[in-house]
């Protein structure tokens, strides 16, 4: 007689990176920018995210949406340059580049003005402004690129898990929007249409914009058809605990973070901090007892997690130091106009962020 051999579990595919450490990494490199204004080191942030991106990036639609958010960055470089010079900067300057026709304004808009003289110093500080903002948006483009949306949804804490499935269906709409602007203008170009010109964003812009918001309200009616976001019974005076535990721990922590990324917070932000965090995981503690879900195959929180969170840590912890120590390095001056340095130790902090590039294992690749 023949034996039938045991059944074995099928082996899993290729273990991907947590979201959430992808997307705290992201998050700290942004905080890294928001504390400089030079462009040398905010490109340099700007590189090691791309860096990063194109070396731990998949092949799923969401995954390509980091080049939507670099040309999202040039935009608004490009309109804070125009507000500036049609609108005039704050700024005092002596460069005059040119100067445009001034519309007399009333006298109740004192300190607001349209045209007048353009300065050196005006664009320059609005070059500097408009590329830290920038570097934000390459930041969060790079967490929408590596973290997938669905993983990101299952790995949130009970508590949170009704607000998250908002937040991750309306993260899905940008990933849906530049999956769905590469088929029609494929499309397109399978017709013999052209695919660029004003004409051709006119015609995709609709159809386009439907089919995204079409697919993350399906995606909401299938997670709520699948249960998602129900809840246990729990006793009132719990609920309202886990309720104004998190809102205190998340706003002791927003508070905190603002008092860190500015310059007079270094005495009273620590300590807020380490009190709205344990306000928070408490709060979170307690709000899973009202989760009924069911995970599985979580993902783990191992070794690469450590290293990709730990590496954007330091960037943003060490770049706060350095900037309290060599402010003009990390802010160059553009009254007088002043060419911007870039400091070695700047350059060590910010190569830190590239640890993700070779800690993180190599993301799974569909069959072609």
């Amino acid at each position: 007689m023949s034996r039938t051999p045991p059944a074995t579990r099928p082996p899993a595919g290729p273990r991907q990176l947590h979201p959430g450490a992808w997307w705290l990494w992201a998050l700290e490199m942004g905080a890294a920018a928001t504390r400089t204004t030079n462009p040398a080191i905010l490109l340099l942030l700007a590189a090691t995210a791309g860096y990063v991106v194109a070396a731990r990036r998949g092949d799923a639609p969401w995954s390509r949406s980091y080049g939507a958010f670099l040309r999202l960055g040039l935009v608004v470089l490009g309109i804070r340059l125009v507000f500036a010079v049609l609108l005039g900067s704050p700024i005092p300057g002596t460069h005059v580049l040119f100067t445009l026709p001034e519309v007399p304004l009333p006298a109740w808009a004192q300190g607001v003005r349209i045209g007048g003289r353009v300065t050196v110093e005006g664009l320059l500080s609005a070059l500097y402004d408009g590329l830290r903002l920038a570097v934000l948006l390459v930041c969060v483009g790079a967490a929408n690129s590596l973290a997938s949306p669905a993983r990101l949804l299952r790995a949130l804490p009970g508590a949170l898990y009704e607000a998250g499935v908002a937040v991750v269906v309306a993260m899905t709409f940008a990933p849906n929007l530049v999956a769905d602007v590469r088929r029609l203008r494929a499309a397109r170009r399978l017709r013999g249409r052209s695919d660029r010109g004003v004409a051709a964003v006119l015609s995709v812009g609709l159809p386009v914009l439907e089919g995204a918001l079409e697919r993350s309200v399906a995606l909401a009616a299938a997670m709520d058809t699948r249960g998602f976001g129900r809840t246990a019974d729990v006793p009132r005076r719990i609920a309202a605990a886990t309720a104004g535990l998190t809102l205190a721990g998340l706003l002791g922590v927003c508070l905190a973070a603002y008092g860190l990324l500015s310059a007079g917070g270094a005495g009273w932000a620590p300590p807020v901090l380490l009190l709205g965090l344990a306000a928070a995981f408490a709060g979170l503690l307690l709000g899973n007892r009202r989760s009924v879900r069911s995970r599985y195959r979580p993902d783990p929180w191992a070794v690469p997690e450590w290293l990709t969170a730990a590496s954007g840590a330091a960037v943003a912890a060490l770049t706060v130091v350095l900037a309290g120590r060599d402010p003009a390095a990390f802010a160059p001056t553009v009254v007088p106009p002043t060419v911007p340095v870039l400091p070695l130790g700047a350059v060590l902090v910010v190569l830190l962020g590239l640890v993700p590039a070779f800690a993180a294992p190599t993301p799974p690749r569909r069959a072609s």
